[in-house]
């Protein structure tokens, strides 16, 4: 049965603006039977949310309202957890503060998109120059919402985060053969054996990990690791694939990167 609950009085410092309803009440309720949750807004959605905060108050108060707006709220405190919590569960969107023991917000965001990770993402904090929420926003973040806030507001921007389209899920540990590449750890292993990388290097052989199979050019490495969109006539490329092959093939039997002559590089398991 439908649930009529009045919203929580916010701590100090909070402004509350309610919801736009014929009376001031979240309604929030479930039907387990048939698999959803009403809303506040009458609608018929579920999100799970990771709550990024560090003040207890505006935590509880802001998971408070995710739970009676009809949707999962996971809260985490510390910024270190939060960002490990990111990478192993799947979140629909990220409210996160800047400011956080650990690791800061900033850096979470930075360190998931660097690892491929592309969960909406918002910050919900006091810093509110013009030039935090340029940095906020360039650093990976999907929207900024300064402190104090009314929740409706809030609210409603998590779920306009939330009706996007879902980003395809992208993997943190490619693997070819017995060749792994963490991206987040930034780590390489052939055989279990970790392997020392320079880091362009490791961002040549993700090229050639994705592009498993597939003939990479000459072109291409250079647009994709190098960031060169014309032929600088040098032989960087082949002096880098060089270096990379020594390290991933040379002290193993099985040689996993090819050349194909004329053309560019193939990396693949043995055929």
């Amino acid at each position: 049965m439908t649930a009529i609950r009045p919203l929580n009085r916010a701590p100090a410092g909070l402004a509350v603006t309610r919801p736009n309803l014929t009376n001031p009440y979240v309604v929030a309720g479930a039907c387990p039977r048939l698999g959803f949750t009403l809303t506040h807004a009458g609608t018929i959605g579920l999100m799970k949310i990771l709550l990024i905060e560090d003040d207890a108050k505006t935590s509880d108060y802001v998971s408070k309202g995710f739970s009676e707006a009809g949707h999962v709220c996971d809260v985490f405190a510390d910024g270190r957890d939060s960002l490990f919590q990111a990478q192993r569960e799947a979140y629909d969107v990220i409210v996160v503060d800047r400011m956080l023991p650990g690791l800061d917000g900033l850096a979470i965001v930075r360190s998931l998109r660097a690892a491929r990770i592309g969960t909406p993402a918002l910050f919900l904090t006091s810093i509110g120059g013009v030039d935090d929420r340029v940095e906020g926003l360039e650093a990976g973040g999907d929207d900024y919402l300064t402190k104090p806030f009314a929740f409706s507001e809030l609210l409603a921007r998590v779920n306009a985060l939330g009706r996007r389209p879902p980003v395809q899920e992208q993997k943190t540990v490619l693997k070819v053969a017995d060749l792994e590449l963490d991206l987040i750890r930034r780590e390489a292993r052939r055989a279990g054996q970790i392997i020392e990388l320079q880091p362009r290097e490791f961002t040549l052989l993700e090229v050639l990990m994705r592009g498993e199979g597939r003939v990479i050019t000459k072109t291409m490495l250079l647009e994709r690791v190098w960031d060169f969109h014309f032929d600088p006539k040098t032989s960087v490329v082949e002096t880098h694939v060089s270096r990379l092959r020594a390290k991933i093939d040379k002290p193993f039997e099985t040689p996993l990167l090819h050349t194909v002559r004329n053309t560019g590089y193939s990396l693949h398991a043995p055929r």
